[in-house]
């Protein structure tokens, strides 16, 4: 099968890990692997949207760009990556963060500290009586009217939206489900089990599953939302699915019967905990050693525990939780964090 070479950077450390969770499939009657997407690279934290980057990046630079655009909440993974993927490529980055669960003044922690170390340029925009839609369109327009000053000065800037949901950006998650294949040749893989935000790395995985599952055994994706999504959403992670296999080369396409997505678990929304995450947080760290994070991945998994247990997966089946990554949400405000212990 010939795919398509797009223009890429090298950014991260692949093939991250994946492996057995053998004392947790003991107690779940599944077998239950790990995919260490939260060690993507190049710095411990942020997790697999390193994936999206290098081919964001790539095309960025393939269009001359010096700069790049991006937003997310003041904790968020994509705005921190793309911080860290800037510098490697020796690009500016300006961040537009909207203050879902404000920081406060003077005790900067977790990825806003990291933003900060990093040296990126940060707009603050307030959610105060506002929307996440408002909040989100407000932030576009704030950030193209500054990339047409920076071109003004003979600076080109790339606007990459909330959490890289591109076409561009879904193909190195494409990939990533490639990639996964390859480590499990002898494992036929049931399900894939993520959280889900904005929608791009569900993408890439619906898009992967359904080009690279192992022959008569297709893979399912089972999507963690984890805030809540209009079901208009799903079309566009399927358009989403469908151009990046476009940009691939590759000749499947996706439908919403590919998809399977789940806004039992996100509580009461997106950076609130829930008792259900903490709980799933704490058992896979005293089972196994590994930490989760209690926006996404922690989300994420107690929906796995949930589908286990009322038997949505069936007992023997070999199961992945896609670990995405963005455990400094740990060290966050506490509000984001909620009560561990």
């Amino acid at each position: 099968m010939t795919i398509n070479q797009l223009p890429k950077v090298a950014l991260g450390f692949f093939p991250t890990p994946v492996h057995k969770l053998q004392r947790l499939s003991d107690e779940l009657g599944v077998n239950l692997y790990l995919k260490r997407d939260d060690l993507t690279g190049p710095n411990l934290f942020g997790g697999n949207k390193i994936r999206k980057l290098e081919y964001l990046v790539g095309d960025a630079i393939a269009q001359g760009a010096d700069t790049l655009i991006t937003f997310g909440a003041t904790q968020s993974n994509h705005a921190m990556e793309t911080a860290v993927a800037a510098r490697q490529a020796g690009l500016d980055v300006i961040l537009y963060l909207e203050t879902i669960t404000p920081n406060q003044a003077g005790d900067d922690r977790a990825n806003i500290l990291v933003d900060k170390v990093l040296g990126a340029t940060i707009h603050y925009v307030s959610m105060v009586d506002r929307t996440e839609a408002e909040a989100d369109a407000i932030a576009m327009t704030q950030a193209e009217a500054e990339a047409a000053e920076l071109a003004k000065q003979g600076h080109k800037a790339y606007i990459i939206p909330v959490g890289g949901a591109t076409p561009t950006g879904s193909t190195g998650v494409v990939l990533g489900f490639k990639e996964l294949m390859d480590q499990l040749p002898d494992i036929n893989v049931d399900y894939v089990v993520h959280g889900s935000g904005t929608g791009g790395t569900a993408a890439g995985l619906i898009a992967g599953a359904k080009a690279f599952s192992k022959a008569g055994h297709p893979t399912q994706i089972l999507s963690m939302n984890v805030s809540p999504k209009p079901e208009e959403h799903y079309q566009k992670v399927v358009n989403l699915a469908n151009d990046a296999l476009h940009l691939l080369g590759l000749p499947q396409t996706v439908s919403l019967a590919d998809t399977h997505f789940d806004q039992s678990y996100f509580g009461e929304g997106y950076e609130i905990p829930s008792d259900s995450a903490t709980q799933a947080i704490k058992r896979l760290a005293q089972a196994e050693g590994i930490l989760t994070d209690p926006v996404y991945t922690g989300k994420a998994l107690a929906g796995l525990f949930d589908y286990v247990k009322t038997g949505k997966i069936a007992p023997g089946s070999n199961v992945v939780f896609w670990h995405t990554g963005g455990v400094s949400a740990l060290f966050a405000e506490p509000a984001m964090v909620g009560k561990l212990y």
